[in-house]
Formats: C-alpha cells, structure tokens, sequence
C-alpha cells in the first residue's frame, strides 16, 4: 500500500473527495458510540453476579480467624481477603493492607498523608517549597489528575516497550530532592499494554533517591488482566526486589478488583514494607473505623484463592479478546502501510495505544465525535492534559460489543485517514 507522504497533491485531494462521502455516511447513521473510558461491559459485570449469593441472611459471617465482619475491627482487612489480595499482586499477605472499592482512593490518601504528616518523619510536603512527580508519558490521567490536585510539579518520563526511560528516571531521582514520587503501571501500562522489564524492575529497585521520602507508587492495576493463555507478561515483585536492594521502604504497590468482579463494589489494597505500613496505620486508625469488611468475606469467599481468581479472569478474556482483535485487525485492514500512525498490540490490559501524525490527534477526536463516536479527549494521556506531540490518543475497547467497535473502529481509520490528509495537504 503506498504511503500518503508518497501521493501527489492530486491523489490525495482525489481520495480526499472519496473518503469524505464515506464520512458523511456514517454522520447520517446517528451513531452513540463510546470508547471515551476503560469500563468494564455488561457481559463482564454479568459474570460476577453470583458473588453476590456467596453470603445471605443466614450466612456464617465470622472470619477463619473468628472476626464478626458484620462488626467493628480488623482495620487492615480480614486474614481471607489479604491472602487475596496477596495472591493477586504475589507478595507476602503480611505486607498487605485491604482498604475499600478503589485503589485510586488509597493513592490519593497516600498523597495526601504524605502532604499532612510526611512519610516515615521526614517533613511533611505541605512546608516545602517545591514538591515533584515523575509521570511516564503516555499515561494514566487518573494519576495526573491527584498530584495536579495537590499541586506537585509534574515531570514526563518517556516510556518505552520495556518500561520507563531508566536513566532519565535515575538521574532526575538521584539529583533532586524535590522529587518525591513516580506514577507507574507496570504491567499492560495504562494506555500502551507495555509491561517492565525484568533489568526495568531491578533498576526502580536500586534507585539511589536525593529524597529519603520517595516513593515507587506502583499501580498494579492489571496484574491478571491477560487478553491470551499462550501469551501472558510477568513482571518482578518489586518488593522484593527493593528489599534485595536494601530499599525496602521506598515502593507503595496497589491493586484492586475493580476490573475483575464489580467496578463499583469490589476490594482494594495496597501492598508496602512494615514500616510504610506502621506510617499508614497512624492516619487509618483516625480516619476509619475499618472498610466493609462483609464486602472483603464475600469476594473471599467466592474467589477463594489465585486459582479461582485466574478461573474468573479466563472467562473475561474471552469476552475481551474479541473486542482487541476486531479493534487491531481493522486498524491493520484500513492502516498499516499508510504511514498515517502506529499503535500498540498488547498481550493484556485494557488499552490500545495510537499515534498519529504529529498535530493531528486533538482533529482526530473532534472529528470522531461528530460522527456520534466519544474517544478519550487527545492529550488526557500526559500531565495538564498535554501532549507536546498532540499525536497520542488511548482506545478503550472493553465497553462497547465487538459489533460495535468494529464501527467504532472503522469511523476511526476513517477519520484518522482524513485527518492525516489535511496534514499532508498542508505541507505540500
């Protein structure tokens, strides 16, 4: 297929002409598609339906350790849901806290506890003068949007099939005090689907920190999200390896359920050395009376342990891979060999990654949502929403039917083919 840079001024104005009436098309379908978010499908939710029959009214409600959950106590989670929790992310239940529906919100608290009361009695943040994150670009804007909250300098590292750029990470991290903290996904990374390398892993585990207060916010959000049984990333405990590496204290690791029984209602954790823990329990003793743990029994109970988990996630790879596949074979079909962008084919996760041509993603996304199709807003994906390239965009796939994203994913070569067009046309 011969690249748009290579056509003439006049084949390209000629296709021009073409691919604007299949456009037109496809505004006249009334389309309301949505890829703007990674939510999980109804068919996925559905699945988790009979979680909610593992306790009723005449269910034993005590713990293996005697625990009323129907009462006050066990702040860190009941011993059941740690040991899941545990197996999820492969650490040590010991080292595990078992909070409430999201690890977003145990991220913030982190944050903030750091900002009130500082971490471990190093100064609290509040009374710097300057306060700095690491953020690897493209990113989780969910992330960006905490420390945009509190105000911390927001630095781009970029990322690369292997992880972060480690030796800009290195240097930043060893020269700055300021810096305080890195935002990771380190396994299908929010949006590109990269997992770290194992030397990646070892490098984070043996930074040498300015600031005795950093810390790895290790965001393990997708540790079993595998799209493929032949096919699956493994990544390195890091917390053990930083143990390895005499920094047991600098990494904070979390997890949840969200994208595994119910978005709304499942558990979240993080996972941290004992003396981070001891520093958490200070504030989690003033600030709650303990999560539900009626909750934390019932998806206990249910999952049971790694082996129930990994039977449950299977079923959701089947639902999801459909959906991947239609997305990455129709951009195959309608892309590959245009010149006109790239994009990420991930083992697992929720995301697809897609770079355009340089100016062109803000245009893509408008025009996509003229035809009836909401993406994630172009520049969502960098810190202040962003991008230096405006060329990133992130494909969720997990809502919509696989009928539907092969639409969806249609009017978006289409829109991306047009776009691209107009970019040429320019420079000609």
């Amino acid at each position: 297929m011969k690249a748009y840079e290579e056509r003439s001024k006049e084949e390209l104005l000629a296709l021009k002409a073409e691919l604007e009436a299949a456009y037109e098309e496809f505004k006249g379908k009334g389309l309301k598609l949505d890829m703007s978010r990674g939510k999980p499908g109804v068919s996925q939710l559905d699945m988790g339906m009979p979680l909610l029959d593992t306790l009723n009214s005449s269910s034993d409600m005590k713990t293996m350790d005697g625990v009323d959950v129907r009462n006050y106590g066990s702040l860190e989670g009941i011993t059941e849901a740690k040991h899941l929790m545990a197996d999820m992310m492969g650490v040590d239940p010991e080292n595990v806290i078992v909070c409430g529906n999201a690890s977003l919100t145990i991220m913030f608290d982190s944050v903030c506890r750091s900002f009130t009361h500082g971490v471990l009695g190093n100064t609290p943040w509040y009374k710097l003068d300057k306060v700095k994150f690491l953020c690897p670009v493209p990113g989780y804007d969910r992330h960006f949007a905490i420390t945009k909250h509190f105000g911390i300098e927001m630095i781009n590292v970029p990322m690369t099939p292997q992880g972060p750029d480690m030796d800009l990470v290195e240097r930043l991290v060893s020269e700055d005090e300021a810096v305080k903290g890195i935002w990771c996904v380190p396994k299908y990374s929010n949006p590109q689907g990269y997992s770290y390398s194992d030397e990646t892993v070892r490098r984070f585990a043996a930074l040498k920190p300015a600031a005795k207060d950093f810390r790895i916010y290790w965001d393990n959000a997708y540790a079993i999200h595998h799209l493929y049984e032949d096919r699956q990333d493994e990544i390195l405990d890091i917390l053990s390896e930083c143990e390895k590496a005499g920094n047991p204290d600098m990494v904070y690791e979390f997890c949840s359920t969200s994208k595994v029984s119910f978005s709304g209602a499942g558990i979240a954790a993080v996972a941290t050395s004992k003396a981070n823990m001891e520093d958490i329990r200070k504030s989690l003793a003033i600030q709650t009376i303990g999560y539900n743990k009626v909750n934390q029994l019932q998806h206990a109970r249910y999952f049971k342990d790694y082996n129930g988990l990994k039977a449950h996630m299977k079923k959701h790879a089947d639902l999801m891979r459909p959906k991947f596949e239609t997305v990455l074979n129709i951009l195959d079909e309608e892309l590959e060999g245009l010149g006109v962008g790239t994009w990420t084919k991930p083992n697992g996760g929720y995301f697809i990654s897609f770079d355009s041509l340089e100016g062109c993603a803000k245009a893509i996304v408008a025009k996509c949502k003229e035809a009836g199709m909401v993406l994630t807003g172009a520049g969502a994906t960098f810190p202040y929403g962003i991008d230096p390239h405006d060329s990133n965009i992130r494909i969720a796939p997990s809502f919509p039917t696989p009928e539907e994203m092969a639409q969806a994913t249609r009017l978006f070569a289409l829109c991306v083919k047009l776009v691209s067009i107009d970019k040429l046309l320019e420079e000609k």
